[in-house]
């Protein structure tokens, strides 16, 4: 029974009973049913049992209190949680901070009876509350957060611990890409909570303040120009913190914060709504869920309470719950024996573990979703993640231990809506990505522009929501770190700067880049590739058709040819099976040396020959001559036709080595660009000394835009390393102009952000859904391959067919006809001169000779006449 403390009356100690919600005229009835309880009980439970709370002096009368008291009164009322046991109440009060005296009330409570403490929330009260009820075996539930991360045999805390916590708002954070960010807290414990946080790989600022110092480390992190931030304040002084914010005007689209608090939903924020601010925390009650709606209407009647509940007075709700079930799942199976306790005795209750084994196995869902412990920490919850939108803070996703963050409204963190907020875009003229319009000198603004990147850049505002303005960039230049200076230029430079929002065009996505900015997913994959002039056509020679063997096989076969005669020639002469005659007439042979050379010539020209060997070392050398022959007259034949209908090109390099490799044909890059930083920075010895060289040629080698450099390439004996798909559109409309060897690395072209910027996130979820619509690929083919724009190439294909061969491809075959045929008849001349004087000489006496002329003319006319031959000619081959 309770002794020491006040009667569980209308009373200052006990607080809200259950004649405080039980009209008087059943006030009589209750207690005879009271009475029955006491006296006609039986089972495992006694009809009364006492539990204590201890709060502060600034919760007297708070919400919290107020829903201690109606889950006791839930419970009682309860017809099938405990039918036969009523609970009671006893509440103490002690001063904040004032562990003396809450050690002392929580001795006065266990001392009077009572066999569970619940509170105070109080971290620092907590714990030397806690301490009296582990060494009396007292169950003590709580609702705090509790820093002390050690196993308490006798604790159930209902709130969720500080490293559930943290990997919360870790998973939330790499959601939200924060690479920069600013932690601040007030309580001195606070940066204990955060420890987590602050080991995380990324760039912060941790600062710790209270209400006179906000407004200095909001300065210092406006000045440091620091977007995201993580807020950790007392709820007394939130506002305090929110007007600090509006009055720096931090309330706008670029700064995003997120409250460690589960009770946002409690403060005013009706002057951030309309500002676009990024205000984003957790809540741990679903006020939506259909029981929570059902228990906070019923609690509404009895309390004449209109406003929601928070955080922790849900919790303490829920502890109540979970003590009354445990007792109910006890009753089942033991029976629980109460017995008094004192401090200054200090022998335990032998009924606290039983009972706190039961608590501990309680499974339940109660306004704080649901619940489950294990070692006295609470290990099963649902977190539903708050974001600030024009009307209020809605819920776009939640957290769980063990499915972590799931965002089920991204257009929270990716609004859609017309935000009127104009962003300046800073972009290059880099054709087809930015170009300036016909006539652009009569448009003004953005009209003056278009080409590939405005008409993306134009999707992507309409979709995310805002407006822009185009400027371009002071110096022309993408953005290098000047190693001499130690500063960077060009684009990157006006981000650094905070000088522009945006950066469109054909921005390369690198490493030293990234570390500076922020890029988007890129949108478009590309390469470094080698720009040169199309190699010119080797000319035709008169001669071609001797090119499918090289001149050192022609003198060979030669050679070749001039042996095999000889050799027949010897072997025949050798050989007695080649001489032919009879006994009585002079032996002749038939190989004589000008009849081997035409046996081999014959063969030669696959025509064979009058000449038959009979010896088998005749026919042997033959034999070798002829299969000689087959296999060098196959391979002439078929280089011959690939030679003749071919087109041949002289090209000097073929590849990144190549180029490496020699001097002659200098080769640069855009000046200031990641080309030209990825071979400052490559660790390839082929690009390594391709630095080199352009380092030593500079300034010559580097140009200052892309039309300079194709300018060069056009005038020759220059190569341009740049991007593989500005080299596509400029191979596809100038067909001097070709791609030579493969890709030199792979990366991609972002649209690019100050570092910490709302907008990069919201850009890349519309880059990725235009990728998967295909409407990039669309526009790609729009700007690269327009009809009317490309040159037209000679289509290389199977069904292209082979060029016709022309005079001048095998005129040389008509210029050795006629030389043979020339030479044929000045031997023909030579040989009828030759025999003519032979014959004058002969038959000079017996018939009357004319002049060669004479004898010149009548063989011409006899040739054309057809006539038989005269009698000398008879005579002179009998001679």
């Amino acid at each position: 029974m309770w002794s020491p403390g006040p009667d569980p009356g209308p009373g200052p100690g006990s607080g809200f009973s259950l004649a405080h919600i039980l009209p008087r005229h059943q006030r009589p009835i209750t207690v005879m049913v009271l009475l029955v309880c006491l006296t006609t009980r039986g089972g495992g439970l006694p009809p009364i049992i006492n539990i204590g709370a201890i709060f502060t002096e600034d919760q007297r009368d708070s919400a919290a209190e107020l829903a201690f008291k109606y889950a006791v009164y839930r419970v009682n009322e309860d017809p099938v949680l405990l039918p036969n046991t009523k609970l009671m109440y006893h509440i103490e009060y002690v001063a904040r901070e004032d562990s003396f005296h809450a050690a002392k009330q929580a001795c006065r409570l266990v001392g009077g009876g009572v066999h569970a403490l619940f509170g105070p929330t109080d971290h620092l009260l907590g714990t030397h509350v806690h301490s009296v009820c582990d060494a009396l075996d007292i169950p003590h539930l709580e609702a705090r957060l509790d820093m002390d991360m050690h196993f308490r045999e006798f604790s159930i805390n209902l709130h969720p611990s500080q490293d559930m916590l943290n990997r919360a708002f870790m998973d939330l954070m790499a959601f939200l890409n924060w690479t920069k960010v600013a932690v601040i807290y007030e309580e001195d414990y606070g940066l204990m909570k955060l420890r987590d946080l602050v080991r995380q790989d990324m760039e912060l600022y941790v600062r710790q303040a209270d209400p006179a110092s906000f407004r200095t480390v909001l300065k210092d992190i406006k000045a440091k120009e620091i977007y995201n931030l993580v807020v950790d304040t007392r709820p007394d002084t939130m506002r305090h913190f929110l007007r600090e914010v509006l009055q720096l005007q931090m309330n706008d689209y670029k700064y995003h914060f997120v409250f460690t608090t589960f009770d946002m939903e409690s403060f005013d924020l009706e002057d951030f709504k309309y500002n676009f601010v990024n205000i984003t925390s957790f809540r741990i009650v679903d006020a939506e869920d259909m029981s929570v709606r059902e228990v906070l209407k019923d609690m509404e009647q009895v309390l004449n309470k209109t406003k929601g509940i928070q955080s922790e007075p849900a919790l303490l709700f829920d502890a109540v719950h979970v003590f009354a079930i445990g007792l109910q799942s006890l009753e089942q199976g033991h029976a629980l024996r109460l017995t008094n306790v004192s401090c200054s005795e200090e022998a335990p209750w032998d009924g606290g573990l039983s009972l706190i084994n039961y608590i501990t196995a309680v499974e339940h869902k109660g306004l704080s979703g649901p619940v489950a412990f294990k070692e006295g920490r609470r290990v099963q919850f649902k977190l539903d993640l708050l974001k600030l939108k024009q009307h209020a803070l809605v819920k776009v996703g939640e957290w769980s231990p063990r499915q972590g963050v799931n965002i089920t409204d991204h257009e929270a963190f990716f609004d859609a809506g017309t935000m009127n907020v104009t962003l300046v875009v800073v972009t290059i003229l880099e054709t087809p990505y930015v170009m300036l319009r016909d006539g652009h000198a009569n448009l003004t603004g953005n009209e003056r522009f278009e080409g590939f990147c405005i008409e993306l850049l134009q999707t992507i505002a309409a979709t995310v929501g805002f407006e822009y303005t185009l400027q371009l960039v002071p110096d022309g230049k993408y953005g290098v770190f000047d190693l001499d200076s130690g500063e960077w230029n060009g684009i990157v430079r006006q981000l650094m700067d905070k000088k522009a929002d945006l950066a469109v065009g054909s921005m390369t996505i690198n490493y030293a880049r990234e570390s500076v900015i922020d890029f988007t997913k890129p949108f478009m994959n590309l390469g470094i590739s080698i720009l040169f002039k199309v190699p010119t056509t080797q000319p035709t020679r008169l001669f071609s058709f001797m090119n499918p063997l090289s001149v050192h096989v022609w003198m060979f076969v030669v050679l070749a040819y001039v042996l095999v005669s000889l050799t027949m020639y010897v072997t025949a002469r050798f050989s007695p099976y080649e001489w032919r005659g009879s006994l009585h007439d002079a032996m002749a042979n038939h190989f004589s040396i000008v009849n081997c050379f035409w046996f081999a010539i014959g063969t030669l020209m696959q025509q064979g020959s009058d000449l038959n060997p009979r010896a088998a070392s005749t026919r042997i050398v033959g034999g070798i001559w002829w299969f000689f022959t087959l296999i060098i007259i196959a391979s002439y034949t078929a280089n011959l036709a690939a030679f003749l209908t071919v087109e041949r090109m002289i090209t000097p390099i073929e590849n990144a080595e190549d180029l490496a490799g020699q001097t002659d044909i200098a080769y640069g890059t855009l000046e200031g660009g990641s080309t030209m930083t990825f071979f400052r920075d490559s660790m390839i010895e082929t690009y390594k000394k391709m630095w080199r060289f352009m380092e030593n040629k500079k300034p010559s080698v580097f140009v200052s835009t892309y039309e300079e450099g194709i300018q060069r390439v056009l005038q020759g004996n220059y190569a341009f390393l740049m991007e593989s798909t500005m080299l596509d559109y400029i191979v596809q409309r100038d067909c001097n102009l070709t791609s030579i060897g493969d890709l030199l690395d792979s990366k991609g072209y972002g649209i690019a952000t100050p570092i910490g910027s709302p907008w990069r996130d919201k850009i890349s979820l519309v880059i990725l859904e235009l990728q998967e619509k295909g409407e990039i690929q669309m526009l790609y083919d729009k700007w690269w391959k327009s009809a009317g724009s490309t040159c037209l190439r000679a289509e290389k294909g199977k069904e292209n067919k082979a060029n016709s061969l022309g005079v001048a491809n095998i005129g040389g075959v008509f210029v050795v006809l006629l030389c043979g045929l020339a030479v044929a008849m000045t031997v023909a001349i030579f040989e009828f001169c030759y025999f003519t004087r032979r014959l004058t000489a002969r038959f000079e006496m017996a018939f009357p000779q004319p002049s060669l002329c004479s004898q010149i003319a009548d063989e011409l006319c006899m040739a054309v006449s057809c006539d038989s031959r005269p009698l000398r000619h008879a005579m002179a081959a009998a001679v």
